[in-house]
C-alpha cells in the first residue's frame, strides 16, 4: 500500500486508459476515509495528465480538497499529475496476472489492481463490484505477496483466486466503468491543455535536474567517506599496524583503551608479522595475547570466520622510519616533521604498553635529543632551543630509539 496521501494513477477500464487522482485509506477525527477525484455523481477521470492537470487549475471545488493533505499534493510541481509506472493499475488485465504463476511480480501487481478496485467500488458505491469483494475471502490473502502462495498449498490457492476472478471479473469491470465519467476533451480549452502539456515537460525535466544533481551529490559524499570508518576493524576500534624502519616492514594489531595503548602481542612483546595474511591467518589460529581480552575482540574473529575480515591498514596506522636518521644529520630542514612526529607516536605507544622506562630513561640521558625533539615537532617544551650542527649524535640516538623498538617485535 503506498504511504504517499494523494496519488495520480493510470487506470485501464473496458474504454480505454484513463487518469485520475487517487486518496486511499485515511484517518481523520476518528474516522477512515478513501477518496477519487470526483464531484456529488461520480469519480471523475480523464484522457491524459494535461488534461487532468487543466481540471484541477480550473476547478475550485470537488471532492478532494478536503482531504487534509491537499495544499501539500497542490504544492508540488506541474508533473505531480502524472503518475508512475507503479501508479498504472490495469483493472481490465487483472486476469492477466493469474494466468501464469504466482511470482512477486504477478501477486504484487494484482494486489495492488485489486486494492484500488475495492476502494473504487466503495467510494463510487459500484454495486456489483462491492458484492464481489465483500463475497470472496479469499482475495485478502493476495496482499500478504507471493510467499503466501509457495508449496503446493500456496499454489492451489492461487488457483482459487484466478477461478473467482475469471469467473466474476467481467462483472466488477463493467460496474466500475459505470462508476466512472470520462471527462471529454472536447469539455476542456484546447490551448490550456497544450499550455499544461509544456508545463508537464518543463517540470518533469527539472525534476530531472535536480535528482542528477542529487546523486553527484551522493556521488561526492561516498567518496569523500573513508570505506574503513564501516570495515569491522573501524567498528571493533581495533586497527592493524604497519610499522617499516630499517629497510623492513612489519604488520601487528593495536587498539587504544582509553588513553592507554594495546598491541597484538603478551609481556612487552609485540607479535609482528611480514605480509597482511600472516597476520590475518595467526589471529584466526591464536588467542594468547592481551587484544583477546578486548570487549569487541570476539566482534574481530566472528568477522574472520565468517570470511569478512581482511587486513588492511589504514594510511593513518601506517609507520615509516625510513631515511629520518638520515634525513637528521642534513639539519632541521631535511627532515619531514610529520612523519617523524607519526614515527615517535609509534615509539612512544610501544614503550607505554611495554610499562617499561627505557625510552623515558633514554631520553633524560640525553636531554639535547629530547630538546630536539621537542623542536621538531613543535613542542613548547623547547622554547629557546634551537638545534645545531653537527647533528650525527641527533641521527645516533634517532637510531637507538629504533632499535629498542624493533627489540620488542617478534619477527624482525
Amino acid at each position: 500500500m503506498s504511504t504517499r496521501a494523494i496519488l495520480p494513477v493510470k487506470v485501464s477500464l473496458t474504454a480505454g486508459d484513463f487518469y485520475t487522482l487517487w486518496a486511499p485509506t485515511w484517518k481523520e477525527k476518528g474516522s477512515e476515509w478513501q477518496a477519487f477525484l470526483g464531484d456529488d455523481e461520480s469519480v471523475l477521470a480523464f484522457h491524459s495528465p494535461e488534461e487532468l492537470l487543466v481540471f484541477l487549475n480550473t476547478t475550485a471545488q470537488h471532492d478532494l480538497t478536503d482531504h487534509p493533505k491537499w495544499a501539500n499534493f497542490q504544492a508540488q510541481g506541474d508533473d505531480r499529475v502524472v503518475p508512475s509506472e507503479k501508479q498504472y493499475y490495469d483493472i481490465v488485465g487483472a486476469p492477466n496476472f493469474l494466468a501464469d504463476r504466482p511470482s512477486h511480480g504477478n501477486v504484487s501487481q494484482l494486489s495492488r489492481v485489486l486494492q484500488l478496485s475495492r476502494s473504487l467500488a466503495e467510494v463510487a458505491n459500484a454495486e456489483q463490484a462491492q458484492i464481489f469483494f465483500a463475497s470472496h475471502s479469499i482475495l485478502a490473502n493476495v496482499a500478504r505477496g507471493s510467499e503466501h502462495y509457495s508449496g503446493d498449498a500456496g499454489l492451489d490457492e492461487w488457483s482459487g483466486v484466478g477461478r473467482v476472478v475469471l469467473a466474476n471479473w467481467e462483472n466488477v469491470v463493467h460496474s466500475l466503468d459505470g462508476a466512472v465519467r470520462v471527462v471529454e476533451t472536447s469539455e476542456l480549452d484546447a490551448e490550456a491543455v497544450a499550455s499544461a502539456g509544456t508545463a508537464i515537460t518543463a517540470a518533469q525535466e527539472e525534476r530531472a535536474r535536480r535528482r542528477e544533481e542529487q546523486q553527484k551529490q551522493e556521488v561526492a559524499q561516498a567518496a569523500a567517506e573513508d570505506p574503513y570508518d564501516v570495515s569491522p576493524w573501524a567498528t571493533a576500534g581495533i586497527d592493524p599496524v604497519k610499522i617499516t624502519v630499517q629497510g623492513k616492514t612489519v604488520y601487528t594489531l593495536r587498539t587504544y583503551l582509553g588513553s592507554a595503548p594495546v598491541f597484538l602481542g603478551k609481556y612487552g612483546e609485540i607479535f609482528t608479522f611480514p605480509t597482511p595474511k600472516h597476520l590475518g591467518r595467526w589471529i584466526l589460529e591464536n588467542d594468547d595475547h592481551e587484544l583477546a581480552g578486548v570487549s569487541t575482540w570476539q566482534d574481530l574473529m566472528n568477522a574472520a570466520n565468517a570470511g569478512e575480515l581482511k587486513v588492511e591498514v589504514h594510511p593513518d596506522n601506517a609507520y615509516s622510519f625510513n631515511g629520518i636518521a638520515e634525513d637528521i644529520t642534513k639539519g632541521p630542514d631535511a627532515v619531514d616533521t610529520e612523519q617523524m612526529t607519526k614515527a615517535y607516536e609509534v615509539l612512544a605507544d610501544a614503550a607505554d604498553w611495554a610499562k617499561d622506562d627505557s625510552l623515558n630513561s633514554f631520553l633524560l640521558a640525553n636531554p639535547r635529543m629530547q630538546d630536539y625533539l621537542a623542536y621538531m615537532m613543535g613542542s613548547t617544551e623547547s622554547a629557546g632551543y634551537v638545534p645545531s650542527a653537527p647533528f650525527t649524535d641527533k641521527a645516533e640516538a634517532w637510531t637507538e630509539m629504533e632499535d629498542q623498538l624493533t627489540k620488542r617485535f617478534s619477527k624482525f
